[in-house]
């Protein structure tokens, strides 16, 4: 069983490598294994559309469908496990509980999740809030096991829109696969990976978080849900892009600071993104705290660490400019050559916290 699991937390890995290599996207993957049992999983904040009580949302164990979904939902091997489950049974009409992913927002992904549709019985419905706003702004598309039904509805500022969707078999008490995926202003949905909702096209929110949704008194289940993404570059990023376009020679450049959900200040930026998130060391730490400046030198290389200013002059970030040396390279030449990059970032940075938005 620990093999097991071992090997399929190093294919997530390996799987989340290759998209930042590519460049093309990122992934997010939530099987819930690592969470305890009766407990809120971390990261995820419990809200609530509507009127009634707030949802029950809790790590339960039980049969969860494998890894390799089959042909038909019916027929799908189930094996012991732990899920996602909303327990609440407030049989509230305008009930909305919602279960969002409070660390990221997403513009354009796809989302795909394994479902179960316990019981209910004012309603038995399961779906996927995206492109959250706050709780009276968002999309959201679920599937009824009542009516046979998936829709896709719209909140905005408080009033509801929908539905848009079709007639198809929604099983109760089986694991099933719901798919949305998000690209600009269309939206696609897939059930046990047929297309269920005609592709439509909204252009109210570009972008916004993620989170599970049910309705009532709906007891539902989730695992296995996988969020494949175009990550967000956040400003710091993009200053480090702009330096390079200007200065392509450089072997490096990295901007280190304290993201707002740390304490520590790590690589924030790097022309190297397999970097990003890596602890920063003593010297940038000294730059930092003290507004120091460090110069190295090694084989075929030099570095300038120096302190990267706000517009009030406060110390916000240190950026390690590396390049490659040239005859009777100097101390002062070197700070020369690494002054107008960080002066050019320096021009655009208002606040510490302009970096990681």
């Amino acid at each position: 069983m620990l093999r097991s699991r071992l090997m399929q937390r190093l294919a997530i890995t390996l799987t989340l490598l290759s998209f930042v290599f590519s460049g093309m996207a990122a992934e997010r993957y939530f099987d819930f294994s690592s969470d305890k049992l009766n407990e809120t999983p971390k990261g995820f904040r419990s809200t609530l559309s509507g009127s009634g009580q707030p949802g029950d949302w809790r790590i339960i164990s039980g049969e969860v469908p494998d890894a390799l979904p089959s042909i038909s939902p019916k027929d799908s091997p189930t094996r012991k496990g732990i899920m996602l489950a909303q327990l609440s049974r407030d049989k509230t009409e305008e009930h909305y509980p919602l279960f969002v992913f409070e660390e990221e927002a997403f513009g354009d992904f796809t989302v795909t999740t394994r479902f179960k549709i316990v019981e209910g019985e004012v309603e038995q419905m399961a779906g996927i809030a995206f492109r959250l706003q706050d709780e009276k702004n968002y999309y959201y598309i679920r599937a009824n096991a009542l009516s046979n039904n998936v829709y896709f509805f719209k909140w905005v500022d408080g009033q509801l829109f929908g539905p848009i969707g079709s007639k198809v078999e929604v099983a109760k008490g089986i694991w099933q696969e719901l798919s949305i995926q998000c690209k600009g202003n269309e939206i696609r949905c897939h059930l046990n990976g047929k297309e269920v909702i005609p592709s439509l096209r909204d252009s109210t929110f570009a972008g916004g978080k993620i989170g599970f949704w049910t309705k009532s008194d709906s007891v539902s289940c989730f695992t296995a849900t996988k969020i494949t993404y175009t990550p967000k570059e956040i400003f710091a990023q993009a200053l480090i892009n702009e330096a390079l376009q200007k200065y392509p020679r450089l072997q490096g450049l990295k901007i280190f600071a304290t993201p707002t959900n740390s304490v520590e200040p790590q690589i924030v930026a790097s022309n190297d993104l397999t970097e990003v998130g890596k602890p920063a060391q003593a010297k940038e730490k000294d730059v930092i705290e003290k507004s120091l400046v460090y110069y190295g030198r090694s084989s075929g290389s030099v570095s300038v660490t120096m302190p990267l200013h706000d517009c009030n002059g406060e110390t916000v970030a240190a950026v390690r400019v590396e390049m490659k040396p040239f005859p009777g390279q100097t101390e002062k030449n070197a700070l020369a050559r690494a002054l107008p990059i960080v002066k050019q970032m320096e021009a655009r940075v208002k606040s510490a916290n302009d970096l990681t938005q």
